[in-house]
């Protein structure tokens, strides 16, 4: 052969080899979503967002409304669609109980929020352990096609959570729930392994304050929003005449409108969180953490990069009322029964209000006896079980014995007046009881 044709040779076999290879390479990247694809310039920002709603069920309509209304705000100002993780039950927009199916509203007569959602974690895959892992990036997580947030130690994270909430814990569908040392461990260890560069967190539920109040360091690039102090409800807002629930929650609502009418570059984190606080009437919100991040605007963490201003939503002022979360079950059924326009109806809701508050008097007694046979007869010990505020919760006391009064007492998950008795829970590890004399006392009060 000669050296000519020997030369052509190598020519197309070199290139029919690269567009081979090219077309396998794009045929690889056709089958893998966006979020997954390696990142093209690892010194460039990005923006993560990671929005979850903890409850179901139409009572707690507001939760879910809440996290659309969160998406919308992210998408609107430029964080990239994947680059935006949302977990939510998804069983209010087509609930049987919703006069306009396929429609969610976060504020009276307002916009549909439900709209262009990409749910990611629904139904039974909402949950604390999911919730962790999509936040710190988890690599089984990933390779199962889920998505998760594949951040690097340039990027900025902003995470909200709404739902229920007690003494250092949050409440997720499904009887679950999200201790805060599980919380802050997992955010010291993203810290440790540089997965961000700042981060943010918004947490509206009863107590929020004990998911950091002496947990987050001051050290690790994370500032935290919290919608009410370690001992106090939140508050919900905008009872709906037609939907028969409440569409928000004081805290929630007040960030978030705040956000749809300002320019994000403009007002920075700590502007918000005093705007939030005086808005927010009933309830103290709180920050914890690097409270030097509250200096940054608010486009570094609920906008993209490429952040441009959008036309400001602004919607009518309209009064939240003055009901605690833990009291809102009760105040949607009076609401029922005054705008119930039939004698049954009339009784039944009577009776539904009837069992709410008998409920809530035996999870007060039950508490009270456990707490009766957990001090014997300390009588001191047991005035200050009822009389202590807030204490550094002992994880490794108080997760065991909440888990048992779950599962023999009450569903702390459903049952939102029990929410409030964890605190003696927390105060009797504080007085060192033994875990194990508190759960003697439960199982032979909660009998199975």
């Amino acid at each position: 052969m000669s050296i000519m044709k020997l030369r052509l040779l190598i020519v197309a076999v070199s290139s029919f080899c690269f567009c081979d290879s090219e077309v396998f390479f794009n045929s690889r990247h056709d089958d893998v979503p966006e979020w997954q694809l390696p990142h093209s310039n690892p010194h460039e920002r990005r923006h993560w967002a990671l929005i979850a709603a903890g409850s179901n069920g139409w009572i707690n309509y507001r939760h879910q409304a809440n996290a659309c209304h969160a998406y919308q705000i992210m998408k609107r100002n430029g964080i990239p669609e994947e680059n935006i993780v949302l977990m939510m039950y998804d069983d209010i927009a087509y609930n049987e109980l919703n006069p306009t199916p396929g429609v969610i509203i976060n504020h009276p007569n307002g916009p549909n929020v439900y709209e262009g959602v990409k749910i990611d974690y629904k139904r039974h895959d909402v949950t604390p352990e999911n919730f962790l892992a999509v936040l710190s990036g988890d690599e089984t997580l990933a390779k199962n096609g889920n998505k998760v947030i594949q951040s690097g130690p340039n990027d900025h994270i902003f995470v909200t959570f709404t739902d229920h909430g007690g003494p250092g814990f949050i409440a997720f569908p499904n009887e679950r729930h999200l201790f805060a040392n599980d919380l802050i461990s997992t955010l010291k260890k993203m810290h440790r392994e540089k997965k961000f560069k700042q981060m943010v967190l918004y947490i509206e539920a009863c107590e929020s304050g004990s998911m950091f109040e002496n947990l987050l360091p001051k050290d690790i690039n994370i500032y935290a929003i919290t919608s009410a102090n370690t001992t106090e409800s939140s508050y919900v807002c905008y009872m709906d005449k037609l939907r028969q629930t409440y569409l928000s929650d004081y805290f929630s609502v007040s960030w978030m409108e705040d956000s749809d009418k300002e320019a994000l570059d403009k007002e920075s984190l700590q502007k918000q969180f005093l705007i939030v606080r005086k808005e927010t009437k009933y309830s103290h919100v709180q920050e914890y953490g690097d409270k030097s991040i509250s200096r940054e605007m608010l486009s570094e963490f609920q906008a993209g990069p490429e952040y441009r201003p959008s036309p400001p939503i602004v919607l009518p002022k309209v009064p939240c009322g003055v009901v605690p979360a833990d009291e809102a079950p009760l105040a949607i059924l009076r609401h029922r029964l005054k705008t119930a326009k039939d004698e049954v109806s009339k009784q039944q809701l009577m009776r539904e209000i009837d069992e709410l508050l008998e409920l809530r008097d035996r999870v007060a007694k039950t508490m009270q006896d456990i707490v009766t046979l957990a001090t014997g007869d300390d009588v001191g010990q047991y005035e200050r079980v009822y009389t202590k505020g807030h204490r550094d919760i002992d994880f490794d006391c108080y997760v065991p014995v909440f888990n048992l009064f779950h599962k023999r007492c009450y569903n702390v998950a459903k049952t939102y007046s029990a929410n409030k008795q964890m605190k003696f829970l927390v105060n009797m590890c504080d007085e060192k009881i033994s875990s194990e004399r508190i759960m003697e006392a439960i199982t032979r009060v909660c009998k199975e």
